[in-house]
């Protein structure tokens, strides 16, 4: 399999480099202008680390030549957008549906055939279509260290975090994708003015930054911080590394925002030249045996086939959120985690 990592790119200087990227993959991957049924190009969202392992076993399954584009969301959608039909990418990973949601919204995403789209509870894909679908679940959760926090503190709902007993206690990473998503969802669930407001409570109480869901896990493991909000399987694996870790994960309940389900989430090019290569690869995604590896390797849910996970006891994602940039922004202006 071809890998090549792309760099992540500041905010600002997105729309100067997306023609530089644009020209390295065309030149790198385009097939004919027949297709190229022997190859596939696949733009990721998700890290090498995460989904190369299965990629390489997709490639060797189906004797597809696969072609990789590693970068953050926002980065790898935006740079389709960029594209438009002359996209080189057959498929698109994210680590979450709001960039597939925005390319759907621009005619860029091919319909799913019924026997794939419908392997995926109807929580996890396209609620206006069929044109992406979840992959793999993980839920946001409270990490606490249980040497300092006693479960019974924590409030029934993410937004009373925002109370002053636990000034400087609690631990964000406003620049992560994944914050930012339950950010969008909270938005589209309370409003902007709502959750603006608790945002910049937060910052007001001194909710501390982190780069990293990992960096939170990792401090609040050490007793630099009481607790932090994080995906779940962070936690899994840190615990999974070192068992006697003092830490613990404590759900909001299943009707709070605050335990939100984020899906992985996969889509086929419209303009692709290997559409049939593209839906095979999410049909591989799905199988029993892709989805037991997301689940013992990555600590991810699984969504699909006979291991799927019935999450009623997490706030299933609503199938649209707000928009990204003006999230990011919101976020920003608040100050939290600054």
């Amino acid at each position: 399999m071809n890998a090549r990592r792309s760099h992540p790119l500041v905010r600002r200087a997105v729309l100067p480099l997306i023609g530089v990227l644009a020209l390295t993959i065309g030149a790198s991957a385009c097939g004919d202008d027949d297709g190229d049924f022997d190859s596939l190009t696949v733009y990721s969202g998700r890290s090498e680390e995460l989904v190369g392992p299965l990629l390489d076993q997709f490639e060797s399954s189906s004797g597809i030549d696969v072609n990789v584009r590693y970068g953050d969301s926002a980065e790898v959608a935006l740079l389709v957008q960029q594209e438009g039909e002359a996209s080189p990418a057959d498929a698109i990973i994210t680590q979450s549906p709001t960039p597939l949601s925005i390319l759907d919204a621009d005619g860029l995403l091919a319909e799913l055939p019924n026997d794939l789209f419908s392997r995926v509870p109807a929580a996890f894909r396209d609620a206006d279509g069929a044109n992406w679908m979840g992959i793999s679940g993980r839920n946001r959760v409270l990490v606490i260290n249980t040497e300092s926090v006693d479960p019974a503190e924590i409030p029934g709902s993410v937004f009373g975090l925002a109370d002053e007993r636990f000034a400087g206690r609690v631990a964000v990473a406003p620049e992560n994708g994944s914050f930012q998503e339950f950010v969008a969802v909270a938005v589209a669930e309370r409003g902007a003015d709502e959750v603006g407001e608790w945002l910049s409570a937060m910052a007001d109480n001194d909710t501390q930054g982190y780069p990293k869901n990992s960096a939170i896990v990792d401090a609040v493991g050490r007793g630099e911080i009481d607790m932090g909000l994080v995906n779940n399987y962070y936690v899994a694996r840190a615990l999974a590394e070192s068992p006697d870790l003092p830490i613990a994960i404590v759900n909001f309940p299943a009707d709070d925002v605050g335990s939100l389900v984020l899906p992985s989430s996969g889509a086929v090019l419209a303009s692709s030249d290997n559409a049939t290569g593209a839906e095979d690869l999410l049909s591989f995604l799905t199988e029993d045996s892709a989805q037991q590896y997301l689940a013992d390797e990555n600590q991810e849910y699984p969504l699909a086939g006979s291991n799927a996970v019935k999450l009623d006891d997490a706030f299933p994602f609503p199938g649209t959120s707000a928009d990204l940039a003006e999230v990011v922004n919101l976020i920003s202006e608040s100050g939290i985690g600054q």
